[in-house]
């Protein structure tokens, strides 16, 4: 798959965006606006958010702990929403990675895709989940990663609460939601190492292709681009909701 390009305007798509001002949701948050896309962001910090979107009259900035906000809150964030983009991870410090709370983006995904289902719209909404690579498909579906690979990645989930939290966030999506919700559909996005860089052709796999040991590298822009499309483009969304995509940039 190459990048989508412009996409040209989406009017009357409404997005919740969670984690905009990370180094990827930021990314998202700008592509979206760019598409013409209405945004609710929830952020800590609103002084965070990348340079010049602020004043975007596309942009609702909503200031909060996430954690901190109840059921109701959620529902409300999410009315009239069409989508949801969870770009939520752990900081890259000791704090972010051993300290509290460890379960922050399965916590997130739950009680947020049990507000969708509360809200019981006529549409499914959508639920982009931006996790790793690290996470593996049910039983062996991820047939390229070999039994060494595996035990290396179970003894991570061990030792490093993030890769954890990562895996139980996507469990969760796919054991108390399934496939055939009538109010959330959901996509699970894989990038391999994350690298900076402009928007670029990249290709999609339903499994993983790199080993573990030689990993591929994804341009977080076509992280954005491709999360951006799978929540405009009906035919995106209908070839990968209740998938586990890996998103790897294309060969030079």
């Amino acid at each position: 798959m190459t990048a989508a390009g412009d996409a040209g305007t989406q009017a009357g798509t409404t997005v919740l965006l969670l984690g905009g001002t990370g180094r990827t949701g930021s990314r998202v948050l700008e592509q979206l606006l760019a598409r013409g896309v209405h945004v609710r962001a929830v952020v800590r910090s609103a002084g965070r958010l990348p340079a010049g979107v602020a004043a975007d009259p596309l942009l609702h900035v909503t200031e909060a702990d996430l954690l901190g906000l109840t059921d109701a809150d959620l529902a409300e964030l999410a009315r009239g929403c069409d989508a949801v983009i969870s770009c939520l991870g752990h900081t890259v410090n000791l704090r972010g990675l051993y300290g509290a709370p460890r379960d922050l983006v399965t916590q997130t995904a739950r009680r947020v895709c049990r507000a969708l289902e509360a809200l019981r719209s006529e549409r499914p909404a959508k639920f982009v989940l931006m996790t790793s690579v690290s996470v593996n498909r049910r039983g062996r579906q991820d047939g390229r990663r070999s039994t060494f690979e595996r035990l290396v990645v179970w003894a991570l989930r061990g030792l490093v609460p993030p890769a954890r939290d990562n895996q139980r966030a996507a469990d969760a999506l796919v054991d108390d939601f399934g496939t055939a919700d009538p109010f959330v559909e959901w996509v699970v996005v894989r990038p391999d190492s994350l690298r900076e860089g402009d928007i670029s052709a990249y290709l999609l796999h339903e499994g993983v292709v790199d080993s573990l040991f030689r990993p591929g590298h994804t341009a977080m822009a076509n992280i954005a681009d491709f999360m951006c499309e799978l929540v405009t483009d009906p035919d995106a969304w209908a070839a990968w909701r209740g998938k586990l995509p890996v998103v790897v940039d294309a060969p030079a």
